[in-house]
């Protein structure tokens, strides 16, 4: 289980697709405008992703090794149509608003880079924790994202006016350079939580030996 939740948690912060290895950037801040858009690529990102890796685990055996791209786009394709779809019946403003990507998840990196990487040499049950720790690592830096810029350049939250009447948006966030700036900001804090966390581990990893010699002396 400590396992388990160390490929979690590396999703989330130490390996985070966006924030450290820097994949599938491009559609991230185009989505991100507003909180309903970067929530529902999040999402649809995190579904996709997590029933690729699971299929391809479980037939990874079976897989031929000179086929497997063809057949790990096809699954990639087959889970992104069902999103699609559920989003166009369901959520057909969100869909219409998102536009061609939410179908642009088929080649997205992150989801190849996984698969291709880790579920189709894992088990099954590794592949659902990495998966998750990924989708929600992508998932939590799109809704800060959009909802800075969302905030700052609209004065609403996910659609809801927050800001005062008398606001003056600030229109650089909703542009692309708005995006990019706030993506560097992040980057930056999720190093410094990586810097810090390390820190922390060494200082616990070195405290241990120390205590079983003062156990011993006792």
């Amino acid at each position: 289980m400590k396992n388990l939740w160390k490929i979690f948690k590396a999703g989330l912060i130490f390996e985070n697709p966006l924030l450290v290895l820097m994949i599938g950037i491009c559609s991230s801040l185009a989505v991100t405008s507003n909180v309903s858009n970067g929530l529902g690529m999040g999402l649809a990102m995190t579904f996709v992703l997590l029933f690729s890796e699971i299929f391809i685990s479980a037939f990874r055996k079976v897989i031929p090794n000179g086929a497997r791209l063809p057949i790990f786009i096809i699954i990639i394709a087959a889970f992104t149509t069902i999103v699609d779809l559920v989003m166009k019946a369901y959520f057909p403003a969100l869909s219409k608003s998102m536009g061609v990507f939410i179908p642009l998840i088929v080649v997205n990196c992150i989801i190849m880079g996984r698969v291709e990487a880790f579920s189709s040499k894992q088990k099954v049950l590794p592949s659902i924790f990495d998966a998750l720790g990924m989708g929600l690592g992508y998932t939590w830096v799109l809704i800060v994202i959009s909802a800075v810029r969302e905030l700052l350049g609209n004065g609403t939250f996910a659609g809801i006016q927050v800001m005062p009447a008398s606001y003056t948006p600030i229109l650089f966030f909703i542009l692309p350079p708005g995006g990019f700036l706030i993506f560097g900001l992040l980057m930056a804090a999720n190093n410094g939580i990586k810097s810090a966390l390390k820190k922390r581990e060494a200082r616990q990893a070195k405290q241990l030996p120390d205590m079983r010699e003062a156990k011993e002396n006792a």
